[in-house]
């Protein structure tokens, strides 16, 4: 039995090891916000802007703060992919570029995935403490969101938010 956990050890040592041979995914990081930012693009309060440089922009912007152990496989990988997956989603980077009616539909998911506790990830606030969002929090996003929804509506004429064919 001793003799299996060595050979067990040894085995998943090789394996960690030889996993780090795999390329990394190329880092998301960017050194400025650009002119597509949904803060150069839609008024956005000091407020609410910290809470989703904290609690949002590395999964859903071009500037991930990546730490340290994210050079290690299978992390690097994992990350990578949550990454753009997240970016896929929703891109504050480049939220200025989306249609009026994707705009509208993504301010209204903002709103319900922080209301119902689905964003951030449980995952991501697990190691990013300071990412996980209070109550009052919660709410200034969520207010801002719906906001930022009615100023659409607004602007736009009603079939801005129609899906085409």
């Amino acid at each position: 039995m001793k003799r299996f956990f060595k050979t067990l050890l040894y085995t998943i040592f090789i394996a960690l090891l030889l996993v780090q041979l795999y390329p990394r995914p190329k880092k998301n990081v960017s050194t400025e916000a650009g002119s597509n930012d949904i803060a150069a693009v839609h008024q956005v309060s000091a407020d609410v802007m910290e809470v989703l440089k904290t609690s949002c922009y590395d999964c859903h912007s071009n500037n991930t703060v990546y730490p340290w152990y994210s050079t290690i496989q299978p992390v690097a990988m994992f990350m990578g992919n949550h990454v753009d997956e997240g970016k896929r989603e929703l891109n504050f980077s480049e939220f200025g570029r989306y249609s009026v009616r994707r705009k509208y539909h993504k301010l209204e998911e903002i709103n319900e995935q922080i209301k119902e506790g689905e964003m951030p990830l449980s995952s991501y606030t697990l190691i990013h403490r300071n990412a996980k969002l209070n109550e009052n929090q919660k709410l200034l996003v969520a207010n801002w969101a719906e906001s930022l929804r009615d100023s659409l509506r607004k602007a736009y004429p009603p079939d801005s938010f129609v899906r085409r064919k």
